[in-house]
């Protein structure tokens, strides 16, 4: 019995993850120091796995994953590779962040015509599927009355986003030309998303995601019995004041 459900399956939700193989010096280069590039590779493959067990588990969905890199050239490399099995896995492509988000979309789209979108990342480790389910029932279905949201974003505490949901999901291209890595990422997309799709945007709840090691520490202390919050205690030392 194939692992991965096949476009026939009528799926209604779809969640997609832009994520990169932890391959050591390629992932979470910010973390080193006081990570070493091993460290920084095992604590994203743990924010990698402890996201993929959430989207995994939230009812109804698919999981579509768009891949930088290769994970057999990764750390945990078997766990990795199985974790993604229950998946379906694309290449992330090339180009900006903001074209290969849209490159996403498309394909979300063109693999399951009849389902709504979320798109998250590998930052954010905390999420549950609680939470990704809410931000489902935020948009509704995408065959539903044309004056439901037609998407929300969930913004993050350092002035990105973690979450992008869309009724339809090749709305997802209105994003492309925003700038990313800045203090404003997130409210310029915000007005983008308002200013391009036809119907509400929402907004979802506001998330801490890790790109430092004080980052990490805070959101390890969030989930502490999950992968990445082991792999930040064992690999990643980071001083009391930093955490604060």
């Amino acid at each position: 019995m194939p692992l991965v459900r096949s476009v026939t399956d009528r799926v209604r939700r779809v969640v997609i993850i832009l994520a990169k193989a932890p391959v050591p010096g390629r992932v979470k280069t910010r973390l080193v120091p006081p990570a070493t590039p091993d460290g920084a590779a095992e604590v994203a493959a743990a924010a990698l796995l402890d996201t993929l067990d959430a989207a995994r588990a939230v009812p109804d969905a698919a999981v579509l994953v768009a891949l930088a890199g290769d994970p057999r050239d990764g750390v945990r490399a078997d766990e990795v590779t199985a974790a993604l099995a229950g998946t379906t896995v694309v290449p992330q492509g090339e180009g900006t962040l903001g074209e290969r988000i849209a490159a996403a979309h498309e394909e979300a789209a063109r693999r399951f015509p009849d389902a709504v979108s979320l798109q998250i990342g590998m930052d954010t480790p905390q999420v549950d599927a609680g939470l990704l389910a809410a931000a489902f029932d935020t948009i509704g279905a995408v065959d539903g009355p044309e004056t439901l949201v037609a998407g929300a974003l969930g913004l993050a505490v350092d002035g990105g986003w973690w979450a992008l949901a869309l009724r339809h999901p090749r709305g997802a291209a209105v994003v492309t030309p925003v700038p990313t890595s800045r203090d404003d990422t997130g409210e310029r997309t915000l007005a983008v998303l308002r200013g391009g799709l036809s119907g509400e945007v929402r907004e979802l709840p506001t998330l801490a995601d890790v790109d430092t090691a004080a980052d990490a520490a805070v959101v390890a202390e969030l989930v502490p019995d999950g992968r990445f919050a082991r792999a930040v205690r064992e690999l990643l030392p980071v001083p009391e004041r930093q955490a604060r």
